[in-house]
């Protein structure tokens, strides 16, 4: 049975050779080898496992990914466990990255958003204390002190207050900042370490002719050239720091104050201003009106590129000609986007492949069903699946469904079926 297995064994190999089976296969070799990965949600364990999948980082979690260029399309924190260590791996492996050649392109996402301007109703009470330390307490205590302080100062204000988000009981307060919080919103401001990161991040990247992208370029927006888009979102961004400052040198927030707490004291504000009987200048109506502005603001609208969920929405009839349109308008091939959730946990190519959504939903303890993914591009028009859990799967274009190959190797080879046949007297086996 040796020579049998033997020569089984050579004449596989030696198909393998024909068909290219046999080259080494390094994912990030190429320089027109993307890799793109959806929402990650504080799943550190899975985000390290999909990237060593891919062959983007080794045991160690450095970067072995040559001159691939990976794409993390926003979208990295609130509802997991540990979305410090996502991000400081994903900071991490944008400088070595750069230094083998490749790159690292982070994008922003709507819950990046959502931190940088204080929406805070994704970030759990783990997330908080992750960024607690030995000083925390005393910290929260002091933040508490000043925000008792402040509600005396404020009664007028308050009484004009019409959604109950301000806490009235230090009970209560504790309870909506919990150690860890104080330090949280600082790490998030213009000078602290994420917020500083994050701020530096565009919101749609254009690669080999593909746009990559958190949430969709709807048909409203594709007006805008890419460019654009990029600098009026980190123009919005921009304004709602220099506002936020102003507030908070006119005492009438606290720097801790989340966007709810804001946005009701703002509106506070002005209808005390308006009923007083003190002449406010009109530079500081201004400043006042320019804060609310945010709830108008192209990072924010439904229809915007951080939240549009037009892609995954559509029916096949309705989208078809709007991707069409939005292809042309940018001379691109490809979209691809996270944001909408896949049941499933599949990667899903809509619109005769013109379209990826890459959310299947990495953060399994939240999503029924979810799991890891990275879509891998080779070249213009050649798109792999790859899951934590199975087999490389090559994405077919022209259909909504996936192609999963037992034998498929990296570069999209096709499944063979051969007949070996051996010696007088051996068996004839079957390979597929």
């Amino acid at each position: 049975m040796t020579h049998v297995r033997t020569g089984v064994c050579l004449l596989l190999l030696l198909l393998s050779c024909e068909l290219g089976w046999c080259q080494t296969n390094t994912p990030g070799g190429s320089a027109t080898t993307v890799f793109a990965i959806g929402d990650v949600h504080g799943d550190f364990e899975d985000f390290v496992a999909i990237l060593q999948r891919t062959g983007l980082i080794n045991g160690q979690h450095h970067w072995t990914g040559g001159k691939a260029t990976l794409v993390q399309t926003g979208d990295l924190l609130d509802r997991g466990p540990k979305p410090r260590e996502v991000m400081d791996l994903l900071m991490f492996l944008e400088k070595e990255a750069v230094e083998a050649g490749g790159q690292v392109v982070g994008l922003m996402g709507n819950h990046e958003m959502m931190n940088i301007m204080g929406d805070l109703r994704y970030f759990t009470a783990e997330n908080f204390a992750s960024f607690a330390h030995s000083e925390s307490k005393k910290r929260q205590k002091a933040a508490y002190q000043r925000y008792e302080s402040w509600r005396k100062d404020h009664s007028e204000l308050l009484a004009e207050v019409r959604q109950p988000v301000l806490p009235k009981t230090k009970t209560e307060w504790l309870a909506q900042h919990p150690e860890g919080y104080v330090e949280q919103r600082e790490a998030f401001s213009p000078s602290g370490s994420y917020g500083k990161w994050l701020r530096q991040h565009s919101a749609v990247s254009k690669i080999n002719d593909i746009i990559f992208l958190h949430g969709g370029i709807s048909p409203n927006v594709a007006k805008m050239k890419l460019d654009l888009i990029n600098s009026r979102i980190a123009k919005e961004i921009k304004s709602f720091d220099e506002a936020k400052q102003y507030l908070e040198e006119q005492k009438i927030i606290l720097s801790f104050f989340n966007l709810q707490e804001m946005t009701a004291v703002v509106q506070a504000q002005i209808s005390v201003d308006r009923k007083s009987s003190v002449k406010r200048s009109p530079y500081r109506q201004r400043r006042l009106m320019d804060f609310l502005e945010y709830r108008n603001s192209l990072s924010v609208r439904p229809d915007g590129p951080l939240w549009f969920r037009g892609y995954n929405q559509w029916t096949d009839e309705k989208g078809a000609p709007q991707i069409t349109r939005v292809l042309k308008a940018y001379g691109a091939d490809h979209i691809v986007v996270g944001h909408s959730v896949q049941k499933g946990g599949r990667i899903r190519p809509r619109f005769n492949g013109k379209v990826f959504l890459i959310d299947t939903g990495m953060l399994s303890s939240h999503y029924k069903g979810g799991r890891a993914s990275a879509l891998e591009i080779r070249g213009a028009d050649e798109f792999f699946a790859h899951y934590t859990d199975q087999q490389n799967v090559q994405l077919e274009p022209n259909k909504t469904s996936m192609r999963e190959d037992g034998l498929a190797h990296p570069s999209g080879a096709r499944k063979y079926t051969v007949e070996v046949t051996l010696p007088s007297g051996s068996r004839n086996y079957r390979v597929s």
